[in-house]
C-alpha cells in the first residue's frame, strides 16, 4: 500500500548520511514492522528506492530511515539530500521484510557503512531477548559511520573498524570466532556481501539494496497463468512482469530491479532462473516463489500463481 508521509525531521548523522523522520500527516499510527524491515520511497521521476527502518518498532508514530549520498547513484539519494525538506510529503510503500531476525542462540552482525541501518533495531531485539551478540562495524572513515554514539552505549559488544585506521575487515578471523549456533547477519556494499558469502557461514543472512549484475543468458520461454490457463510467450528482451502487465494482469511492483520483493509471485510449475537480490539460497532452491521483474526460466515453461 502506498501512503503519503510527512517529512517531520531531517538531520545529518555522519559525513554523507542524513536521517529522515516520517509521520502520517494526520498523526495516525503507522503500520507495524519488525527489525530488518524496509520501506520504498517513491521519488520524482519514477525513482523508487528502498531504505531500511532504523528506529524503534514499538514507536508507531514515525518511521526513520538513514540515507547515504551515493556520488555515482541514479539521483535518488541526491534528491533526498538536496531537495527533500521538513514539511514535504513523500510517497512510501511498505513496510516489507526480507531480512527478518531469526531466533538463534547468539548473533554476529557485520555492517559496512550505511548497512548498519537494518541492524540497529536487531541489536535492541537481541538484547531484549537475552541473547548474546557481537557487532563488527566497518566504514571508510570514523566520520562517515552513522549511529556511533548510540552504538557506543553497547560497550565491548561493538567493534568499530574504520578502514582508514584499520584497513579492510578481517572477515576470515571475524567469522572464525563465531561459536556454533551463531546466526550471522551482514548488510553493506556488494564487495562486503560477496566476501562474506564466499566464506559461507552456516547460518548467514544478507540484504542487498542494489541489483545483482545480470550477465546470464536471456532466452525466450513461456509462462502459464494458473488462474486462467492462459499461456504467454516471454521474449528474450522482455521481463515476465512486462509481459504479464501487457496482458492486462495487475501485479504489484515497485523497484523493477529485483531488490524490493514487491512482485514476489508463487511458482506452481517449472524451474525459475532467480536473478533477484531478495531471496535466500534456501528459498531459491525451494523454487516456491520468484520475482517477476528480473528473474527468468530454466525450463521451457513456468506455471505462475496468477
Amino acid at each position: 500500500m502506498t501512503r503519503e508521509l510527512l517529512v517531520d525531521r531531517k538531520e545529518k548523522l555522519a559525513d554523507g548520511v542524513v536521517r529522515l523522520t516520517l509521520r502520517a500527516p494526520g498523526g495516525e499510527p503507522l503500520p507495524p514492522w519488525d527489525p530488518g524491515a524496509h520501506v520504498d520511497l517513491r521519488l520524482p521521476g519514477g525513482v523508487v528506492r528502498q531504505y531500511s527502518l532504523c528506529g524503534r518498532p514499538a514507536d508507531r508514530s514515525a518511521y526513520q530511515v538513514a540515507v547515504l549520498r551515493e556520488p555515482g547513484g541514479r539521483g535518488g539519494s541526491a534528491y533526498v539530500h538536496d531537495s527533500l525538506s521538513p514539511g514535504d510529503l513523500v510517497e512510501v510503500d511498505g513496510p516489507r521484510n526480507h531480512f527478518a531476525l531469526v531466533d538463534a542462540e547468539r548473533y554476529l552482525f557485520v555492517a559496512g557503512g550505511i548497512g548498519i541501518t537494518p541492524i540497529l533495531p536487531m541489536l535492541d531485539a537481541a538484547t531484549a531477548a537475552g541473547r548474546d551478540w557481537q557487532l563488527v562495524y566497518g566504514g571508510r572513515t570514523r566520520a562517515s559511520m552513522a549511529f556511533t554514539a548510540e552504538l557506543t552505549a553497547h560497550g565491548d559488544r561493538v567493534t568499530f573498524r574504520p578502514q582508514d585506521e584499520h584497513g579492510l575487515l578481517d572477515l576470515p578471523a571475524i567469522l572464525a570466532a563465531a561459536k556454533p549456533g551463531t546466526a550471522v547477519y551482514c548488510c553493506g556494499p556488494e564487495p562486503l556481501l560477496a566476501a562474506v558469502e564466499a566464506l559461507a557461514p552456516a547460518d548467514l543472512h544478507v540484504e542487498r539494496f542494489a541489483p545483482l549484475p545480470d550477465d546470464g543468458e536471456r532466452t525466450a520461454f513461456e509462462v502459464e497463468l494458473a488462474g486462467s490457463g492462459r499461456v504467454l510467450p516471454v521474449p528474450a528482451d522482455r521481463s515476465i512482469l512486462e509481459v504479464v502487465e501487457d496482458a492486462g494482469i495487475t501485479v504489484l511492483s515497485s523497484c523493477r530491479e529485483g531488490t524490493c520483493g514487491t512482485c514476489e509471485t508463487g511458482v506452481l510449475g517449472g524451474t525459475p532462473d532467480h536473478r533477484d537480490s531478495v531471496l535466500t539460497a534456501e528459498e531459491r532452491q525451494e523454487n516456491e516463489v520468484m520475482m517477476l521483474c528480473v528473474s527468468r526460466a530454466c525450463s521451457p515453461r513456468l506455471v505462475l500463481d496468477l
